[in-house]
């Protein structure tokens, strides 16, 4: 288990397109100091506006989720924040010079990919954890999430959708060192071909294309690669999930039950759960261990005078 915090080595830039507007995007993941979080820096703004990343700074779940502090927004934030999570990066400053993140390839992937080429570098500062106490679950109109206590985090996902190529798909995975990378970051979002020219039509996925998503229509996947993972489907829906989990600000020691739900029902959970103060305590396993080892390094020393 990660129980110092980490940030990048050094900055690394990217350009992209906005899934929803279309517009060009540049952005740069710069390190941060211990206990910042995940912030977001409006570069194309007057002030260049900070935006936390934070589970109460969440202002629309409609098609993506979007954090806003004032005026200021930032959309399309869950792979960028997933990969982030995934990857094990507690602390970093992501400039925008437009109010989305760029989708890239619509996985998580080409930003793994980034961080990796950042490089990691482990901070002074030792992590904290919710560890769950009591289950919290939300229900709506048969979908249904809830976190019930455990010792390691896991997600188990089902989703449920009238198409031949989906119906039902469920994956459940403890997330361990590498996990999230191998099993999940390459998952791209996915949208019905119907729906992508209702969007339109409203002015809305407008840089949505074969290019950085899956596009079905009534029978078959349209992409001339097919489907990465036969289940992508549902991986990608782990992956929004991460990425939405990481508004938390903490890793969380617990696991997911997840039916149907999507950002709007994830965030009503994460708030639920951080405003119940029976559902979780604050732990940090270093210092744990850190007295484990110490209680161990002094038996030793009492073995050795037993002996001498």
């Amino acid at each position: 288990m990660q129980i110092y915090q980490r940030t990048l080595q050094r900055p690394v830039e990217c350009t992209g397109i906005g899934l929803h507007s279309g517009k060009r995007v540049n952005m740069c993941l710069r390190p941060a100091a211990p206990d910042t979080g995940v912030m977001f820096k409006r570069t194309d703004l007057p002030g260049a506006p900070l935006v936390p990343a934070d589970v109460h700074h969440v202002v629309d779940t409609s098609l993506c989720t979007t954090v806003g502090e004032g005026e200021a927004t930032v959309s399309t934030i869950e792979h960028l924040l997933s990969a982030l999570a995934g990857v094990g990066v507690d602390n970093v400053l992501v400039e925008l010079d437009a109010g989305e993140v760029p989708i890239m390839d619509g996985s998580a992937a080409p930003f793994v990919f980034l961080i990796k080429n950042a490089g990691l570098t482990v901070q002074s500062r030792l992590r904290q954890f919710y560890k769950v106490k009591r289950e919290v679950t939300i229900e709506d109109n048969g979908r249904r999430i809830s976190v019930a206590p455990s010792e390691r985090p896991r997600v188990d996902f089902t989703i449920e959708f009238d198409h031949p190529l989906i119906r039902r798909q469920r994956i459940a995975l403890d997330f361990d060192e590498g996990t999230f990378e191998r099993e999940i970051s390459r998952a791209r979002t996915f949208g019905f071909l119907s729906d992508l020219r209702r969007l339109r039509e409203n002015n809305l996925a407008l840089g949505g294309s074969l290019e950085n998503a899956v596009v079905v229509d009534d029978y078959r996947v349209l992409n001339d690669d097919g489907l990465r993972f036969p289940d992508e489907f549902v991986r990608h829906k782990v992956l929004d999930f991460i990425g939405d989990l990481a508004l938390v600000g903490r890793p969380v020691l617990g696991t997911f039950s997840c039916h149907k739900s999507g950002h709007a029902l994830n965030n009503r959970l994460f708030r639920k759960f951080l405003e119940d103060p029976q559902a979780w305590q604050l732990v940090t396993p270093g210092v744990e261990a850190e007295a484990a080892a110490a209680a161990r390094e002094a038996e030793a020393v009492l073995d050795q005078v037993a002996t001498a």
